[in-house]
């Protein structure tokens, strides 16, 4: 799903994805109020957002649409190509921020990529935020929060989603998300991040 308020945009994007295999355009919209009614009508997997559009930012939509289906995957398409726009699409939970100076080809790998489940956020800033704040769980969604505290009593991906009811791709899809929030790079890390959490805890109470 495109949305961006200008329609040559959206027509440039759904010609490039419509022809490449294996993917198609489900809908199209040019402001957060048509693009949260739409998303709610196709639930797209994959969600490409301007920053501006005329009744606020895909920032906002991004947080609209994950309020209601964390299953959808948003990338990003700007023409800021700066620090505080891209921590800003970290937070709302996009997978990747794309400038608009792209061509139409690596539009096309970039939602392919997103859809198999990557996340192609700047490293710099998942690095800087890493740094700046002392919880790296503190930006996670409940879902996400609920996968790492999973992932660290040891259950594999299918046991989660049978824990959760939910699918094991929306699973693999947390995981990814949760990584690049966490800074971190493997599934193994979460594991030992989370048991380091419970030991920290079982010593704090048992020092009381």
């Amino acid at each position: 799903m495109i949305i961006d308020d200008h329609e040559v945009v959206r027509r440039g994007i759904a010609e490039v994805i419509d022809r490449s295999e294996g993917m198609s355009i489900v809908a199209e919209a040019g402001s957060v109020a048509e693009g949260l009614r739409r998303a709610e009508l196709v639930h797209p997997a994959v969600m490409l957002v301007d920053l501006q559009l005329p009744d606020g930012t895909g920032i906002d939509l991004i947080k609209a649409v994950h309020a209601r289906d964390e299953s959808v995957r948003a990338i990003v398409l700007t023409s800021f190509d700066d620090d505080v726009a891209l921590a800003a699409a970290l937070d709302a939970g996009a997978v990747a921020y794309v400038l608009k100076s792209v061509r139409g080809a690596e539009i096309a790998d970039v939602v392919r990529a997103v859809g198999a489940g990557r996340v192609l956020l700047d490293e710099k800033t998942v690095t800087r935020r890493r740094k700046d704040h002392d919880d790296p769980t503190e930006d996670l969604t409940p879902s996400e929060l609920k996968v790492v505290n999973l992932i660290g009593e040891g259950l594999s991906n299918r046991e989660i989603a049978e824990r959760l009811s939910i699918a094991e791709k929306t699973v693999k899809n947390h995981i990814t998300s949760l990584l690049a929030k966490m800074g971190l790079q493997r599934r193994t890390q979460v594991a030992a991040w989370a048991a380091a959490r419970r030991n920290r805890a079982w010593s704090a109470d048992n020092a009381q």
